[in-house]
């Protein structure tokens, strides 16, 4: 089934948010992340074995922290080496590809989906999504908001409350609503450890 429904979301093109098949999808990552956040509140456990049977891919030290939610979970590729702080929200209907050596702060959100702008359509519960993708390296800061068709370039770090609707190349600090680059990350940027 799940593979009807990525076919189906991942065109690009609008769809019924309420179809049968959609609903049935939705509604079985809801209650796996569900089940995940259960163990991690009430336990302390994180058992990933979770969301890496939901995801289409998860590389090695992966750590989310409780409240995660995501869409379909199918659509959620991640690398290596990822931290998602409390709250992540990934709305995965298209693609959703997180590179390795990420950091994601709290109450996050990557929103591939969006609904109709016209009322009627939007009535009628269409929708239509585009693909995101942050690159490798990538800091997203506290409450930060990343919309459908973005792409956000290696080591660039995204301030904290930010939206991001467009594009952000790699090796920039950029802020905002509308997210915006504010200048290059320089080697002088280089904190080095304090032994």
């Amino acid at each position: 089934m799940s593979e009807q429904v990525k076919a189906l979301t991942n065109e690009g093109l609008p769809y019924d948010d309420m179809d049968e098949q959609v609903e049935a999808a939705r509604s079985h990552a809801i209650k796996e992340c569900r089940r995940y956040n259960f163990l991690v509140n009430s336990e302390n456990r994180y058992d990933l074995s979770i969301l890496k049977n939901l995801f289409h891919s998860m590389g090695e030290n992966v750590y989310i922290e409780s409240n995660f939610q995501c869409e379909f979970g199918f659509n959620i590729s991640l690398g290596k080496n990822i931290y998602f702080n409390h709250d992540m929200i990934i709305l995965d209907c298209n693609e959703v590809t997180v590179g390795d050596d990420v950091y994601v702060g709290p109450r996050v959100g990557l929103y591939g989906a969006n609904h109709a702008e016209d009322p009627i359509e939007r009535s009628e519960h269409v929708v239509y999504a585009k693909p995101i993708h942050i690159q490798d390296k990538v800091w997203l800061g506290a409450g930060v908001h990343v919309l459908q068709g973005v792409t956000i370039g290696e080591n660039t770090i995204i301030g904290a409350g930010s939206v991001v609707t467009n594009d952000i190349p790699a090796d920039v600090i950029a802020a905002g609503n509308p997210c915006k680059v504010i200048r290059p990350i320089r080697k002088k940027d280089r904190e080095g450890l304090k032994r």
